[in-house]
């Protein structure tokens, strides 16, 4: 199959390419890099021209509409002038439709404009990757780490993900739009119960955790736990016990 993959440079998307290449699929990467600036449209229809499926994992947090919103309906206005439209899969997070976070609600509006006109498209949605969830547990500074509220954290294994997008896409084509299962890891965790992990990975004093009261309608959101699944998920990939012994000592900080 011939599968293309929006953001297929990114830290998700070269992964998916790469499991593609593995399954013996033609993955072509379309990016910025390659030609196709979803966000003015450049390029879009030529990248997608003769693609069995599209996975698009391409996102920008800070620039959301532009991008995520925009950009998706750029690709599926391409999609949907193709002779056979291919099989659109995209990468959404867990709780866009929970959560009035702006980049959130940004997904949620891509899900919809792909929604739209009922071209064959499969929405999959995952939890925040290990790293992400080791960047929340560590806000703060020195010995003090914050915590919004009791929130809690489902996190997947990046690798895991990228391999059931690709399963998806090269898998049975859906007669029209629909949900796949969420994807999240195999263990649910407070932000404290994180922190203290990577104290102990790191060979340090766990820090002081202090709960920040949830004021808005996005931390409220995360502090009532909306961050986890809880309709139809499916669970898989490395725990965060088992990504966090394979990272340095100490474990880099940022959110890559």
């Amino acid at each position: 199959m011939r599968v293309v993959v929006t953001g297929g440079a990114g830290d998700l998307g070269a992964r998916v390419v790469r499991e593609l290449q593995g399954m013996g699929h033609e993955a072509v990467v379309a990016s910025r890099r390659t030609g196709m600036d979803l966000a003015s449209g450049e390029g879009v229809a030529e990248a997608i021209a003769g693609a069995d499926a599209v996975i698009h994992a391409a996102s920008n947090p800070t620039k959301a509409q532009a991008v995520d919103v925009g950009g998706t309906v750029h690709l599926m206005d391409a999609v949907r002038r193709q002779p056979a439209p291919p099989h659109v899969v995209y990468v959404s997070i867990v709780g866009v439709d929970r959560n009035p976070y702006p980049y959130y609600r940004a997904k949620e509006m891509a899900e919809r404009v792909i929604g739209l006109g009922n071209t064959p498209a499969t929405i999959v949605r995952a939890t925040q990757f290990h790293v992400l969830a080791a960047y929340f547990a560590r806000m703060g500074a020195g010995p003090i780490a914050l915590s919004i509220g009791d929130m809690t954290i489902q996190p997947v294994d990046i690798d895991w993900v990228a391999t059931r997008l690709a399963q998806v896409a090269t898998g049975p084509r859906p007669a029209a739009y629909q949900h796949h299962a969420d994807l999240a890891g195999p263990e649910v965790f407070t932000t404290d119960q994180l922190s203290r992990l990577i104290a102990e990975h790191d060979g340090r004093t766990p820090p002081k955790v202090v709960r920040v009261p949830a004021i808005g309608g996005a931390m409220r959101s995360f502090a009532e736990g909306d961050l986890v699944p809880t309709g139809d998920v499916e669970t898989g990939g490395r725990s965060f016990r088992e990504w966090l012994a394979a990272q340095p000592v100490p474990l880099p900080r940022g959110r890559h």
